[in-house]
């Protein structure tokens, strides 16, 4: 059963930073393009990054460029978050999809979901 296990949300003050984990299991990651998603209270989610099959491409959300980046190791993928803003609270869920090729940003294209982590950004 392929698993998908978030981790690494916490509170962090305006400005500060965060490294989640989405931690792969029963499959070959390198197999698999893998997403975050972010849903705030009362919102819809949101694409935020997407690291394609093999991890040769990244994708980011205009609101989070140059701030957040995504990057693989082993059976992990990683969402490293800085100058953190409070419209950055929010879950966020990582999710997995077979294809290379796919609207990253749309959630229905992804088959496997994690339980979520919550961030939230406060002075």
């Amino acid at each position: 059963q392929l698993q998908l296990v978030e981790s690494g949300g916490g509170l962090v003050q305006p400005g500060g930073s965060l490294r989640l984990s989405c931690e792969i299991s029963a499959f070959t990651l390198d197999d698999y393009s893998i997403g975050w998603f972010r849903q705030a209270p009362g919102k819809e989610r949101e694409g935020v990054s997407c690291s394609r099959r093999e991890g040769r491409v990244t994708n980011y959300a205009d609101s989070v460029k140059g701030r957040f980046t995504i990057f693989r190791d082993k059976n992990t993928v990683y969402l490293q978050m800085n100058s953190l803003r409070n419209e950055d609270t929010a879950v966020y869920y990582c999710a997995a999809a077979p294809q290379q090729w796919l609207r990253w940003f749309d959630s229905s294209e992804y088959k496997y979901w994690g339980q979520g982590t919550q961030v939230t950004v406060s002075s």
